[in-house]
């Protein structure tokens, strides 16, 4: 997963959540995403995560177990984001802000495949996930976010 998301683009493997499988309750196209701005701490985070250091910057943080092989991010000490070699673990840290949401999808953007992850509608937080393409168009399905949803 620490790989860039242009090296994971182009392998052909199902990305379904590790999580149990439920139906999708909706499939949409990649033309309905909407483009993230990654601010430059998200820039700096992302790139710590990608090089395997422990790095801070204001109210985020990344952590690097050498152990594990697993980076933990975290925002205002709340860990919203486990990311390892094969898969990405998102949390709300107990806080479903527009900052929370916007690191998520900084590491979306640059870990997932493009158009997969977070965004809020009627206050409440869903999650974009490739699952294919059809006659060359990416089809993505919209879950209800949880803790501990993998990106894999």
């Amino acid at each position: 997963m620490k790989q860039l998301k242009n090296n994971i683009c182009n392998n052909s493997k199902n990305f379904l959540p590790l999580k149990s499988y439920s139906p999708p309750k909706c499939i949409t196209s990649v033309d309905t995403h909407s483009t993230h701005t990654m601010r430059k701490i998200e820039k700096q985070m992302c790139q710590a995560v990608q090089s395997n250091k422990n790095w801070q910057s204001g109210n985020t943080s990344v952590h690097f177990d050498p152990e594990t092989g697993v980076s933990i991010v975290r925002l205002h000490g709340n860990k919203i984001a486990e990311v390892s070699d094969i898969d990405m673990t998102i949390f709300d840290g107990g806080y479903q802000s527009v900052t929370t949401k916007s690191r998520l999808n900084a590491l979306c953007d640059y870990f997932c495949i493009d158009g997969e992850g977070v965004f809020q509608k009627d206050f409440t937080w869903y999650v974009r996930k490739f699952v294919g393409a059809i006659n060359g168009q990416s089809k993505f399905i919209t879950e209800s976010f949880d803790n501990g949803y993998v990106f894999a």
